[in-house]
Order: C-alpha cells, then structure tokens, then sequence
C-alpha cells in the first residue's frame, strides 16, 4: 500500500473519533417518530449542540474528500465523457434527472468542466448518509465505523449515480418505519431520477416493515420458501425484466454470475447475532425487526441472485441496515464478556473487511487507489 491509503486510514480515524463526541440514543426515538413529547424543550441542549458541531465536522471530512477527489474510480473519466455527450445533447445512458443537472452544471461552469460536477453529486450523497445516521443511528460512533470499514462511503467514490440512490434509499428508510409512505415513495421517485434500481426498494422495504408489525405465521414461511425457489428455478425470466431495463448489461462484464462470499459472511454473522438477541432486542423491536428482514432479503439475494448482473448494487440496497442493526442490537446486550466479546468480533471483521477492500482498492476494475485531488495534485 503507498502513501494515499493514508487518506482514507486517517479519514476513517478521525471521522470515528469525532463521532466519539456524539450521543445520539436519546434523539433517535423522536426523529423516526417524527413527533416531540408533549412539554419537551424545544430548544437545543448542550448534547444537542455538541452533537451538531461533530457532525459538521465529520461531513465537512467525507465531503471534501470525496469533492475533491480526480481521476479516482474506474469510471471517473468514463463519467467525464458522458458529461461531454450531456452538453452536445448526445444520447447517454444515464437517467434524465442526472442529465438535466449534468446539462445545468455545464451551462454554469463551461463545457468539459467536470470538477464541479463531481463536487455537487459528492456534497449531496455525503449528506444523505450523514443525515441517515443523524436520524437512525442509535450508536452513532458504531454505525460511522461500521459505514466506513464496510466500504460504503469510499465505493460512493466510484458509481456516481448509484452510491447517491444508495444514500437516498438509506435516509427514507426513517419514513418507511414512521409509516409515511407517501413521503417514502415520493422520496423514491425522486431517486429515480439518478438511478432507476432503486425502485426495487419500494416493494422490499415495504414487505419488511409489515413483516417486522406482524406476527410471522405458516403462510408468511411458506410465500417465502416459493419466492426463494423462483429465485432458482425462474433465473430466465427475471432476467428478462432485468434486462429490459437494462439491456447494456446482458453478457457485459458486470454479467459474470459471481458470489459475494464477504456479504454473504457479513448477512450470516448479522443473523447470528439476531439470534442471541431475540428476546431481548428482536422480538417486539419495530426498528430491529425491519432491518432484520431486509438483512434476510440480503443473504437470499447474495444467495440465490448471481444471475443478477452487479448483484451488490441489489444487496447493498438491502444489507446496509446493518449499520444501524448491529450496533443496536450489540448496545441492548447485557454487559459483560459475552457482549465484549461480540464487540470485539464485530470490529475485529470489518476491520479485517476495511484491509482488504484496501488492497483491493488498487485493481483496474475498482481504482480507489490511488487517492489524487486537485488540490495538491
């Protein structure tokens, strides 16, 4: 590893230790409820002020390392071009919201004038993720480490347009748990305009909270047990719908049928932890139990889905909960060598995960690394 991995190992570092200042469990209830008790304070407390001043900062970090990035990812420059074909009103690929934002930004900064471009859709997504752990982040230190070393914010370098609808779908989980779906699927179609995949989120998060207000019964097991073999048995037909929407993919190199073995190690030891905590944090938790299933869905996806070309970019929808799960789930234990244990496990393996997405960062097909900025370079 040469010396700009140092960026993203102090980024992390001193993201994670700003977030050491932040308490946010108290908050957490009000804002997925959307409502303040009756007789509260409706001013700002202490707690409240300094939380606000950390996370500042930290977004003010993950921003302007994002924004400022050059030549980072494998499809910088392919982006760049596309911009270029914007502004001729050439036909690209990409979503009309996307373009129209695209066309907008070089009308304002000149043709070819990428930078800015990047920088808007940088300050954007960073800010859906902070806000997303601003509302739901019940142990905001943990879920900032967990978003870190599981690679989210640094693949969000690369994939302009999908790590955003990432983001977006991230922030309306808080409107799918207060019931609010209108604003939900507003939200949604809203993202559809940078990335069209996260329409699936619509269906998938709407099961998984009524799943996690319901008592599970035989018929519950049984359309699941079907939904999975059709995963199996009708692998023709939903690619058929996939590539309808996406016919650039079919036999690209995105469509190789491979298995994700650190997301599917990820979804199993999520579970696993679901397990011990049942009684006690799964069992009549709403939140808990909604990104419980979605981590369900994720490990069936992971699973059965390697037909599905870039099966991440449909997982990662799904199993990015668990930034917001374990955590939860790890602070309800009962205190102890057990719960310390599962602790130190949980940090142990993402950081084992955060090490080799590093060394990872360096292929052609990723080119994370190494980090180049237009300021000093």
């Amino acid at each position: 590893m040469e010396s700009s991995a140092l960026v993203y190992i102090m980024l992390t570092a001193v993201t994670v230790g700003l977030a050491c200042c932040i308490q946010n469990k108290d908050y957490v209830p009000g804002h997925i409820s959307g409502r303040r008790p009756v007789g509260t304070y409706t001013g700002y407390h202490r707690m409240q002020a300094r939380n606000a001043v950390a996370e500042v900062a930290i977004y003010c970090l993950l921003a302007g390392v994002s924004a400022c990035r050059i030549a980072v990812g494998n499809d910088y420059w392919v982006y760049r071009d596309n911009f270029k074909l914007i502004a001729q009103n050439r036909y690209v690929s990409s979503e009309f919201g996307f373009n129209l934002i695209v066309g907008w930004m070089q009308d304002l900064f000149g043709y070819d004038n990428y930078l800015p471009i990047f920088g808007l859709f940088s300050l954007v997504t960073v800010f859906f993720l902070v806000k997303a752990l601003h509302d739901q982040g019940s142990w905001y230190v943990f879920s900032l480490f967990l978003l870190m070393t599981g690679g989210y914010y640094f693949n969000s370098l690369n994939s302009v347009r999908y790590y955003l609808a990432l983001a977006i779908a991230l922030y309306s989980m808080k409107y799918v748990l207060r019931g609010e779906y209108v604003k939900f699927i507003l939200i949604i179609l809203a993202g559809t305009m940078f990335h069209k995949s996260i329409l699936l989120v619509i269906p998938v998060y709407l099961v998984a909270r009524w799943l996690a207000a319901v008592k599970l019964k035989k018929w519950h097991c049984v359309t699941g047990v079907i939904l999975i073999a059709s995963l199996i048995l009708a692998q023709d037909l939903y690619r058929e719908i996939i590539f309808y929407f996406y016919p650039y993919y079919e036999n690209s190199a995105f469509d190789n049928g491979q298995i994700s073995y650190a997301n599917i190690a990820k979804c199993l030891g999520t579970l696993g932890i679901c397990a011990v905590c049942y009684r006690k944090s799964l069992k009549e938790d709403l939140m808990n139990r909604f990104y419980f299933f979605l981590n369900v869905a994720g490990i069936v996806v992971y699973c059965c889905g390697s037909f599905i070309p870039e099966v991440s970019r449909v997982g990662y929808y799904l199993i990015i909960s668990q930034i917001f799960l374990l955590p939860r789930l790890l602070a309800d234990m009962k205190k102890g060598w057990f719960r310390n244990l599962c602790i130190a496990g949980v940090i142990g393996a993402f950081l084992v995960y955060f090490i080799m997405l590093l060394r990872g960062m360096y292929a052609v097909d990723v080119r994370l690394l190494p980090y180049l900025n237009w300021i000093f370079n």
